[in-house]
């Protein structure tokens, strides 16, 4: 298996080198701060965050050491702007109805590679300060893959980018939250799917709840 999750060319001559200098670029205009990076496994894991607005996945990839790899829904990819710089930091389109296995066999193929993979349990965005039911989907991805699962609570995108504007407007500070990993061992079966994906948005309602605990901030 290789160490290194694959990037584009593109990305890895015109990106890469100022991929440190773009980040911090990103995470002063946006004002975000992010809290328990120390709980980042250095193997390929499973990402998961709530879902309130189409800066979400920059937002991640600002503040994580290596790109993440999102299966995003293909509608992200028309959004003015954020669709033309989603495949180069790491999303990758999934249809509309795209069965749980299509998009399982990508994810696993993608930590395979060493990828750290992104995903919204939720499957789209929830309003401000709400939580939607975690897909199935999650909970298959968890139990095939016995990969850590590592939960993120996202606050103030919605702010900034809320459902309905075309352009985000910075102002509102964005924090990020990372909690702990954790590897599922529960039954193969719809019902061991159910209750992984439940514990799994649990993990992150968590987060939401328990902010401002001691943690390591980025600089």
């Amino acid at each position: 298996m290789s160490s290194a999750c694959p990037v584009s060319r593109f990305s890895k001559i015109f990106l890469a080198p100022f991929c440190p200098s773009v980040k911090r670029a990103f995470r002063s205009l946006f004002r975000i701060e992010a809290y328990g990076l120390e709980n980042i496994p250095k193997e390929p894991c499973i990402v998961v965050s709530n879902h309130r607005s189409h800066l979400d996945p920059p937002v991640l990839n600002s503040v994580f050491p290596e790109p993440l790899r999102f299966l995003a829904k293909e509608e992200l990819f028309k959004v003015p702007i954020l669709g033309k710089l989603l495949p180069h930091m790491g999303a990758l389109p999934v249809k509309r109805g795209s069965g749980d296995l299509e998009v399982l066999e990508l994810a696993l193929e993608l930590m395979h590679f060493g990828c750290k993979v992104g995903i919204f349990p939720e499957g789209t965005r929830a309003d401000p300060g709400e939580f939607l039911r975690p897909k199935l989907g999650v909970g298959l991805l968890a139990i095939k893959s016995q990969r850590p699962v590592l939960p993120v609570y996202i606050e103030g995108t919605d702010k900034v980018f809320p459902r309905g504007a075309k352009f985000p407007k910075p102002g509102h500070p964005i924090r990020v939250f990372i909690g702990k990993s954790k590897v599922y061992y529960d039954e193969d079966n719809l019902k061991g799917y159910r209750r992984v994906a439940e514990d799994i948005m649990e993990s992150i309602k968590e987060l939401a709840r328990a902010k401002d605990s001691e943690h390591s901030r980025i600089p």
